[in-house]
């Protein structure tokens, strides 16, 4: 059974140095409670980031809760350093922390830190970096500074599956990757709700939602505008034009050729999704 993470009526406002004026998140409630992708998309100043920040206890609201398996993660005694290891956030740029001297003893720094027999952490090492597409034998004893950008990318990832969460939380993972290298973070967040897992997506990039998305969220000023599918989503242009997103370039240039289109066609949602309804129709 996948973790249940529980978000009820959050609120939180910045203070201090850099205080916000306006909630950031503005009585945000929704569940994520079995194994699939979510997309959390929406403006930048959104709040998307502040929420994610929520999920481990990184940041506390000013109201409402965050509950874990039915527990609230800031009851008096609850182990957040336990949590951050079945939750496993992955920030913009990770591979800006990497630093030690190979690929393998950087993967194995999570694992250690939670106190693994060394035969453990060497098989999680390994299986954390087929993963990723990073195969131990070619990358394990290699410098992580040796890397091309979305193989550094892939490293820090392993760094966080390393220490198998049952949720893993990226933060515009795609940022600054080439095509190839995009297609290889949605193949990798694809295996990953396939082994059970739930993984959460923040994104600008639309074709990433439409491509590997089963739910996306929408946040404007802090509010919670929709929680539904990709799909739904697409065909309420009223509600793209208020958080301010575009179509994803494949959808709109279906829309074009419509007029020549089968039906079953021209309602698809990705190109994969294009091809297998194309080959049905030929068949």
């Amino acid at each position: 059974m996948a973790i249940h993470l529980h978000c009820d009526d959050l609120s939180f406002r910045y203070r201090g140095i850099g205080a916000s004026a306006e909630n950031v998140l503005d009585s945000v409630s929704f569940d994520l409670d079995h194994p699939s992708c979510i997309a959390v998309v929406g403006p930048s100043g959104s709040g998307k980031t502040t929420l994610i920040q929520h999920f481990t206890g990184l940041l506390k609201p000013d109201s409402g809760t965050v509950r874990i398996d039915d527990e609230d993660i800031h009851s008096k005694g609850y182990a957040l350093n336990r949590l951050r290891q079945r939750i496993g956030l992955v920030f913009q740029f990770p591979e800006n922390q990497l630093f030690e001297e190979t690929v393998a003893t950087d993967v194995a720094f999570g694992p250690r830190n939670m106190g693994l027999a060394p035969e453990v952490i060497d098989r999680q090492v390994q299986s954390a970096l087929e993963d990723v597409a990073l195969p131990y034998e070619k990358f394990a004893r290699r410098s992580p500074f040796q890397l091309s950008e979305g193989e550094k990318r892939r490293a820090a990832i392993a760094g966080i599956l390393a220490m198998q969460p049952e949720m893993v939380v990226f933060d515009e993972p795609t940022a600054g990757l080439d095509p190839k290298s995009v297609h290889r973070i949605e193949e990798l967040c694809r295996r990953l709700c396939d082994s059970g897992r739930i993984v959460v997506v923040i994104t600008h990039h639309m074709d990433f939602v439409a491509n590997i998305a089963d739910r996306a969220l929408v946040l404007a000023a802090g509010r919670l505008l929709f929680d539904g599918t990709p799909r739904c989503l697409f065909a309420r242009p009223d509600l793209l034009a208020a958080a301010d997103l575009q179509l994803p370039p494949f959808i709109e240039e279906l829309a074009e050729l419509a007029p020549v289109l089968p039906a079953q066609l021209e309602r698809s949602l990705n190109m994969q999704e294009f091809l297998d309804r194309l080959k049905k129709l030929a068949f």
